[in-house]
């Protein structure tokens, strides 16, 4: 596994594999790895030849520095990881080397982004575009995975591509949690042991909601999802919205001819969670 710190080390590494004609698969991270991660990592090696992963926290996603600077990160831990998975190459840039001068691209997603986490984290997913873009200018892979726990996140990195005709599929890999149902999280590192308990519930919430998606309005089951959520300990919901999984537009009604997913962000205490649940009929 080698491991470069600069963006010409890591190009020269990559286009010797490309002459050789290897594929390249790409998962980016913020680092603070966990089986989630790892479970990226593993789909992307059944579609590619030469696995690279990057490690870096981005700031210009960080609408809340305070969040950014309590971001957890363990480097040693995650090189372990990532050498036990089989990865090939690692891109661990300093800030300056992403940003060698303030990147003031603004990204337009339309619709996309004025719901859920673009209406809460305003500039958030403008970050998300700067960095992937500038990831994706520098390993130029021909694939790349997200996981689908940050669902919209993927849906506006899928336009982005589009829009800007970068050649490279997106993937998207399947939630992987915790044995009580919580979804896997860097963020979970921040939660004490109360925390940790009343986090479980999001999920078993969600679960439930699935069941009661049979006789509940789309609105009583989002008013029963957040309700049921804020009587429990060290948790207030930010949100619940059940939407279109293509457009992320508001769902009104069951009968609506799209495939709907809940989409949920949770504070607990002062730890943002987020999650969903995909609904069928």
């Amino acid at each position: 596994m080698q491991k470069h710190n600069k963006i010409d080390k890591l190009k020269a590494e990559v286009r010797s594999h490309k002459s050789d004609n290897k594929k390249i698969g790409f998962v980016p991270t913020m680092g603070a790895l966990h089986e989630g991660h790892l479970s990226l990592i593993n789909i992307a090696k059944k579609h590619a030849d030469i696995i690279v992963v990057s490690v870096f926290v981005n700031p210009t996603q960080f609408n809340d520095p305070g969040d950014y600077e309590k971001y957890p990160r363990n480097m040693s831990k995650d090189m372990e990881m990532l050498k036990e998975v089989g990865t090939d190459i690692v891109f661990a840039p300093s800030e300056e080397e992403i940003y060698p001068e303030k990147d003031n691209r603004k990204f337009d997603f339309g619709a996309l982004e004025k719901v859920m986490e673009g209406k809460h984290r305003p500039g958030h997913f403008n970050g998300v575009a700067q960095v992937v873009s500038r990831l994706f200018d520098i390993v130029e892979p021909d694939i790349a995975v997200f996981g689908e726990k940050d669902f919209q996140q993927l849906a506006i990195i899928r336009k982005m591509v589009k829009d800007h005709n970068y050649p490279v599929k997106i993937m998207g890999a399947p939630i992987i949690r915790e044995n009580d149902g919580l979804a896997m999280s860097s963020r979970n590192q921040r939660l004490n042991s109360e925390q940790r308990k009343s986090a479980a519930f999001i999920n078993q919430i969600l679960a439930a909601s699935k069941n009661k998606s049979q006789h509940l309005s789309v609105k009583q089951l989002e008013d029963w999802v957040t309700d049921s959520l804020n009587k429990i300990a060290h948790l207030e919901v930010e949100y619940f919205q059940i939407v279109d999984q293509e457009t992320l537009q508001p769902v009104n009604n069951w009968q609506e001819n799209c495939d709907k997913i809940g989409c949920i962000a949770v504070y607990c205490g002062e730890v943002r969670l987020i999650d969903n649940i995909k609904y069928s009929f």
